[in-house]
């Protein structure tokens, strides 16, 4: 079995805003879930000079998978290199280059390249490939233009909650990882279906009743990390209201050795065009965040709740 010829892509976008704020935002590699659809979570490892380390977590094809990548800043002449360290099958190797460009209008051009190998020479595998990438392309480069434009969508926004526990760090943490038995658990949750493709990657599909007794469905994916106690995700299919859900969940020790700290983070952006056919004519965006605010306010403490009272229960 042989790897495959060097394979490579260009795409490109326009985008209404300074050269300098596009390249600001693909320079913040742990900013992109809220940024890119297919990101779903990212880690600076190190940083030194001109370079970092990242690990990424993104969609690929409906799969959910994550490597380890290189970066390399050219910031005076707006360019990022990047490079995997160690690629997810069928991928053997990738790389490629941001480049930001001064359109000439006041906006700017963004070129975005990609070079890589499958692990074999198989059609169907590098056809594979390639689906993935213009797919994960064409949608990074949308949502970059998006995020900076803000056509329909208000600037995210982040609310937590928190509650303290009086038991072990790892049953809470157990319970929030079990999601397959909230419905058992969780009064809020009416249905669910989780696949778990690899440790701690799982696919999340989840019923979940209304204060107002209305069901909504929503489907996630969710990295979950046991040594740190920590659990992000983000919904693949949000909301009406919403164009983007980000969520985390995490577990550390409370302040002067006070208990356990359970805390679940929100980051969210309104559709403003969705706004008066959901809450009415008069409602603003204000509005908008306030109730999505309370709503998932509301869940994210009965959750926070039902693992209080889980953990307690078995100290």
């Amino acid at each position: 079995m042989t790897e495959s010829p060097l394979q490579e892509t260009e795409h490109e976008t326009h985008i209404s805003a300074p050269p300098d704020a596009v390249f600001a935002v693909l320079a913040d590699a742990p900013g992109w879930p809220a940024v890119f659809p297919p990101s779903v979570h990212v880690e600076q490892i190190e940083r030194t000079g001109s370079g970092e380390r990242i690990r990424i977590w993104a969609t690929a094809n409906g799969s959910l998978r994550t490597w380890t990548s290189r970066r390399e800043f050219d910031e005076r002449a707006r360019r990022i290199r990047f490079r995997q360290e160690v690629s997810a099958h069928p991928v053997a190797a990738m790389g490629g280059e941001w480049t930001v460009e001064e359109a000439g209008d006041g906006g700017t051009r963004v070129r975005l390249t990609h070079d890589f190998r499958a692990v074999d020479d198989d059609p169907e595998t590098i056809g594979w490939i390639h689906r993935a990438v213009d797919r994960n392309s064409e949608a990074e480069l949308a949502s970059l233009r998006s995020a900076l434009e803000r056509p329909d969508g208000t600037a995210p926004t982040t609310f937590e909650d928190t509650v303290l526990v009086n038991g072990r760090a790892e049953d809470v943490y157990e319970f929030l990882y079990r999601s397959d038995l909230w419905p058992e658990r969780l009064s809020h949750v009416a249905r669910i279906a989780v696949k778990e493709e690899e440790p701690g990657l799982q696919h999340m599909e989840m019923d979940t009743l209304a204060a107002d007794g209305s069901t909504h469905t929503t489907a996630s994916v969710r990295v979950c990390s046991p040594e740190r106690r920590v659990i992000v995700y983000k919904q693949l299919r949000t909301p009406a209201l919403l164009s983007l859900h980000l969520g985390r969940w995490s577990v550390r020790p409370g302040g002067d050795g006070d208990g356990i700290a359970v805390t679940s983070a929100h980051t969210v952006s309104v559709i403003r065009s969705a706004v008066p056919g959901i809450l009415g004519e008069r409602a603003t965006e204000t509005d908008a965040v306030d109730f999505v605010r309370r709503a998932l306010g509301r869940n994210s403490l009965l959750t926070l709740e039902a693992a209080k009272r889980y953990a307690e229960s078995r100290a």
